[in-house]
């Protein structure tokens, strides 16, 4: 992974480790994509991540899935946080890569396996992903990451 260094706001950027932790525990991220004619669109979607790559479980009859489809390039932001001095987040932004079929209904693909576990415990508490023949993935294995951890200014 080819990260661009975060020039601005070195002060309340994560760590390598921190931003990988807060990654790894985060559910939700919000998924920009831009349509054909340029207008964008913003959707929120459960994600996993590897240490290395932000994978998309996505619906495959989704306006999301047909502007990835037509135009790779995606942003992503993942935050948590209510108050102002707790706001913590990344955006990662890139191209994604397609992997598995298209719907995903379970087919053997050895570079699924980890991915479809992390993501079954993660968000249904299974050891093994349920298929339903609606969904796929898109692995966005980010060009750039800019994060931001607003606790870090309360620090001495």
């Amino acid at each position: 992974m080819t990260v661009t260094e975060q020039r601005r706001g070195r002060k309340i950027m994560m760590t390598p480790g921190e931003l990988d932790a807060f990654l790894t525990v985060q559910r939700t991220c919000r998924v920009a994509t831009v349509s054909a004619d340029g207008t964008p669109h913003v959707s929120a979607l459960w994600f996993v991540w590897d240490g290395s790559s932000l994978w998309l479980y996505s619906v495959v009859r989704s306006r999301r899935w047909a502007q990835l489809s037509r135009d790779h390039r995606v942003a992503v932001v993942v935050d948590a946080g209510e108050e102002y001095d707790q706001l913590r987040g990344a955006e990662l932004s890139g191209r994604v890569e397609f992997v598995g079929e298209v719907p995903r209904t379970g087919e053997l693909c050895a570079e699924l396996d980890a991915v479809e576990t992390l993501f079954a415990r993660k968000n249904f508490g299974l050891d093994e992903m349920p298929h339903d023949g609606r969904h796929a993935w898109a692995r966005l294995t980010p060009e750039k990451i800019v994060s931001w951890d607003f606790r870090k200014l309360g620090r001495a």
